[in-house]
């Protein structure tokens, strides 16, 4: 998305007080405790195992590190995965 593009989908955000994370196709990360994370609007798997699991968000890579690691579901835009989730970068 070129800056001109962003800018305008940021003035029509904010004009009718929309989710950025919708009008700017960002990803929306929803950490619940140590055992649960959700990403909206993601672009795709890059690495899954036990112990990490990358995944494209668009603006970069999301990185879980952690125990037992499993996707619990996944749709075209919306994944969640379960286990003891220790850290988390971008």
């Amino acid at each position: 998305m070129n800056k001109r593009n962003r800018k305008l989908r940021e003035k029509i955000s904010n004009a009718f007080e929309l989710p950025q994370d919708i009008i700017m196709d960002v990803a929306k990360v929803t950490i619940i405790g140590t055992n649960q994370v959700t990403i909206e609007n993601h672009k795709g798997i890059i690495e899954y195992g036990e112990n990490q699991i990358r995944i494209n968000i668009g603006s970069g890579i999301l990185i879980l590190d952690g125990k037992h690691l499993a996707i619990k579901a996944i749709l075209q835009e919306e994944i969640t995965i379960m286990g003891e989730i220790s850290g988390i970068s971008f």
